[in-house]
């Protein structure tokens, strides 16, 4: 965890995501990433130069068999406010609209319902888990499906909500939150979601992993072409860490 918490901060500090006095809520949604992330930030949180405080959010969408009590309990040991948001989401989109593909819709209403009830809550800063895989595949979705150069940014000012994104572990990998999660003991919730690993998204991660046997340092220039590009709020590369870390490795 030490090198996860190493790279959080240095990701924070890069793109100024923490102001002294922000009450930033985590987006919790039982995965390995939102999981590292919140105890990332609540580590953070007890040294960091400029205050700030960490609370807890779940969008429970309506799955039967998830079982958020490991969640609260970490919460409560971390001393970390906790809340979750039951839902009919599921019920919706797989019982009533029978979505085919049900990833962008799912992902639109729990946006809906996570903003809603940050206003109510007086947040206006939620840290979200995307990681560096995460942005690399974001860019070839975007290509390959969209016919654009695009991906999601580090920090995001949403005026219509009034809240604003970000990203703290956008220079781990996915390798890195495994095996720290794993060390880490972290309560990860089953995800029995009918469209778990069936997106496009899932698609593009083979790829990535097929192409990267043959050329290994396939995702680190993607992530550093996204930010020579620049991509929106992405650089300037002189500003920002290289990535000097082997995946597979905490």
């Amino acid at each position: 965890m030490k090198k996860i918490l190493s790279y959080t901060r240095r990701c924070v500090e890069d793109y100024h995501m923490i102001r002294a006095g922000d009450r930033i809520a985590v987006g919790v949604s039982g995965g390995k990433d939102s999981l590292t992330l919140l105890c990332a930030l609540s580590h953070l949180r007890d040294f960091y130069p400029e205050p700030f405080t960490v609370e807890a959010v779940t969008v429970d969408i309506g799955i039967e068999g998830m079982d958020f009590t490991p969640v609260a309990e970490l919460c409560e040991s971390i001393h970390v406010p906790y809340r979750v948001i039951p839902t009919a989401i599921s019920h919706v989109i797989f019982d009533l609209r029978k979505e085919k593909n049900p990833c962008s819709l799912c992902a639109k209403m729990r946006r809906g319902v996570l903003h809603e009830a940050l206003q109510e809550m007086g947040i206006n800063k939620i840290a979200l888990g995307h990681h560096y895989d995460d942005a690399v595949e974001t860019f070839f979705l975007s290509l390959f499906y969209e016919a654009r150069l695009s991906c999601f940014q580090p920090v995001t000012y949403l005026d219509r909500s009034g809240i604003t994104q970000i990203r703290p572990l956008l220079y781990c990998s996915e390798g890195m939150i495994r095996g720290a999660a794993g060390r880490e003991n972290l309560p990860v919730v089953h995800n029995p979601c009918p469209a778990n690993g069936l997106t496009k998204r899932q698609e593009v991660k083979e790829l990535v992993a097929e192409l990267s046997q043959t050329y290994p340092n396939i995702k680190e220039n993607v992530f550093r072409a996204m930010q020579r590009l620049p991509l929106a709020e992405w650089g300037p590369l002189e500003h920002r860490h290289s990535l000097p870390f082997d995946e597979h490795k905490d």
